[in-house]
């Protein structure tokens, strides 16, 4: 039996008339006065973006007020936008349109040049609220700063820095002139910083003297000089202040370029926007890089800025003015997302530092006060909050917030039920997935139809996405590989450097013409999407299919266990699985707490979900970005060598498994 026969047939929440009929979505597809379109039902919406793709991009341009010169040509043909290959999958997304990213998120400046464009906190207590004037100001004059340093469009600049205003300012900067943005946050050690942007060479570095994190203070200033000394293309290192430093830390890097200096050397004038190509470079982001070296992903502007308003306004119902929130870090592509809610008009809420710390109030004090409309975060953050027995409905109204979005990792069932219990009855509880591949969803909420437990909800608008099985047959209520049959305009431009070769590999060569994401997932009845876990990570034990995912359900709801991760472990010719669990405190992994292991997943899952191996572990490896690292666990436990130890948040854990390397 698959897990989506074993979901409710009722949602857990399904918005009233009233909310549809105020959405974003409803109002898009109203616009488009297409008497076959059922205006209420999202298939039938997303049936028609798939069936039109042309006239659906087109709209979405039109209806989400893109600035910018369109042009009368929306799908090309051609050579692939990065190299020098050619496949049918190579279309060529509006050629003649030129635009500007920044341009496109400044916007609102003209509007309501008063109102609050980013309200920041941090977990030392710092607040800053930055108008939308405030914000182009500083843009200015930080791109006068940069054209003064020689970038032009087409250059990168990387910033190695929290996420923080000066953060945003600087990608806006650099952005306005038609330049890249590469970033990384400070959390990543030397060697892993100077791996990734090593290979896309910045003209120009930004960072800051240190940061906070769960009360602790961890000052950079020796790894910003490794990496500005070790990186030949970098120009001019600028450092922010970010924490309190003395006369001799700042003499420490007195050959950088100071933030404040720059402030008070020049004085806000009109930002000039150098449009570029829609299919011209605006973000390089990386892969995890825990099984080899990180693959650079180019990401379009114009790619980038029709699908984030796509997602933002009518999958998310983002409006001008509301409050988004998402809690990221800038090693991950949802900063990225995040800061694209300016072009809609809506606030940035940000947060920097540990989201449990001085309590595991911050997050929520935070929402309360800004008035958050969406609310992001990570599936293992809700799991956290509900460990912890806390109910944010108990201590704040809340009024303001309409959605929630979960990513990073599979929400499960009882998470759903956790939200709605303990957060809010009236809220759009969107599971998204996607990826830093896209830098957007394949699979995401929308505000018009009911949410089901365990559920994303479907299909992003105009991403023909389907599961096929091993030979590439479409199927249906059943497990299999997530992909998408169309092109798409975020589809990356391909790999830093790269004749074609590397990206064709990744996302293409396992089915003809068709993009494979590497997901393990079911599509269910009513079109939703279950996630099981990683492709790649997928455990086959006398070779049955059995996606980590539904061992983690189980096993982290245990009382005992505060994470888990398992693997598979070659033994003559099969597979076992091998569970690591980091246990409560106070707990032990005694005889009773590996039967209640065993016992659960043994009755709510089958008998081969069993683990014929269970270890503890004092923490859980993950990337920097919080998830999993199953294939690097995997090759520890098998004496492979790991290629990029550096990815990993807390690589010293690897020595711990290193001691179960033989079959017990």
């Amino acid at each position: 039996m698959s897990q989506a026969d074993q979901t409710p047939k009722s949602p857990i929440w399904a918005p009233d008339n009233e909310r549809v009929e105020a959405s974003n979505l409803y109002t898009f597809v109203q616009s488009l006065g297409k008497s076959e379109i059922d205006q209420k039902n999202y298939d039938s919406i997303h049936q028609w973006s798939i069936n039109n793709k042309k006239e659906f991009w087109s709209a979405i341009w039109d209806q989400c007020d893109v600035i910018g010169e369109k042009g009368n040509c929306i799908v090309g043909e051609g050579l692939s936008k990065w190299g020098s290959f050619k496949s049918s999958r190579d279309t060529i997304w509006f050629p003649q349109s030129n635009l500007n990213y920044a341009e496109n998120l400044l916007a609102q400046a003209f509007q309501t040049p008063n109102d609050i464009a980013i309200w920041f906190k941090n977990e030392k207590g710092d607040h800053k609220k930055v108008t939308w004037q405030e914000l182009c100001d500083h843009v200015s004059i930080l791109q006068q700063w940069l054209k003064q340093n020689g970038v032009e469009s087409g250059d990168v600049v990387a910033g190695y820095l929290p996420h923080m205003p000066e953060t945003v300012i600087a990608m806006l900067a650099t952005a306005s002139l038609g330049a890249i943005w590469t970033s990384t946050s400070p959390d990543f050690g030397a060697e892993s910083v100077i791996e990734r942007f090593g290979q896309v060479e910045p003209k120009i570095l930004f960072c800051c003297n240190g940061y906070q994190f769960n009360g602790k203070t961890y000052r950079v200033d020796e790894k910003n000089r490794q990496i500005s000394d070790s990186i030949p293309s970098i120009t001019n290192t600028c450092q922010i202040e970010y924490i309190a430093s003395d006369s001799s830390e700042k003499e420490f890097c007195n050959t950088f370029s100071d933030w404040h200096s720059i402030f008070s050397s020049y004085k806000p004038r009109g930002i000039r926007y150098q449009r570029v190509n829609f299919n011209a470079p605006l973000f390089i982001l990386y892969s995890s890089g825990t099984t080899g070296k990180p693959k650079c992903i180019v990401h379009s502007v114009g790619g980038t800025v029709l699908n984030h308003l796509k997602e933002h306004q009518l999958h998310c119902d983002i409006k001008l003015k509301d409050k988004v929130f998402y809690y990221t870090t800038c090693g991950w592509m949802m900063w990225n997302w995040h800061v694209s809610a300016l072009a809609s008009g809506a606030s940035l809420v940000i947060f920097d530092g540990n989201p449990m710390y001085p309590s595991v109030e911050t997050l929520w004090q935070l929402c309360e006060s800004a008035g958050v409309t969406l609310f992001g975060t990570s599936a293992k953050y809700l799991e956290a909050i509900e460990k912890m027995g806390f109910n944010p409905s108990n201590r704040y109204q809340l009024s303001s917030l309409k959605t929630l979005c979960s990513t990073g990792s599979v929400l499960y069932p009882q998470q759903f039920e956790y939200v709605y219990a303990n957060i809010k009855i009236d809220l759009h509880l969107a599971s998204i997935s996607g990826g830093t591949d896209i830098c957007g969803c394949f699979v995401l909420g929308n505000p018009i139809s009911p949410v089901f437990k365990g559920e994303c909800q479907g299909a992003g608008l105009g991403m023909d996405v389907s599961v096929f099985n091993d030979m590439g047959c479409e199927i249906k209520s059943a497990r299999g590989e997530l992909v998408c049959k169309n092109s798409f305009p975020n589809q990356p431009i391909g790999f830093w450097r790269d004749n074609g070769e590397r990206y064709d590999s990744a996302y293409w060569n396992k089915f003809d013409n068709v993009w494979h994401h590497g997901d393990d997932v079911e599509l269910t009845a009513r079109n939703g999407m279950i996630f099981y876990g990683r492709s790649d990570a997928t455990l086959n034990p006398g070779g049955v299919r059995i996606g980590t995912a539904e061992i983690y359900q189980k096993v982290n709801q245990l009382p005992s266990i505060q994470d888990s991760i398992a693997v598979g472990r070659r033994v003559a010719g099969d597979e076992k699985i091998v569970l690591f669990v980091q246990l409560v405190q106070g707990y032990e992994l005694d005889q009773e707490v590996c039967d209640s292991i065993k016992n659960m997943l043994r009755s709510q899952c089958s008998p081969r979900h069993v683990p014929a191996e269970i270890h503890p572990l004092s923490e859980i490896p993950k990337t920097k970005s919080g998830k999993l690292v199953e294939l690097a666990v995997k090759q520890v436990l098998h004496g492979e060598e790991i290629q990029n130890v550096g990815a990993i948040a807390n690589p010293t854990i690897l020595d711990e498994i290193k001691q179960f390397q033989s079959f017990s």
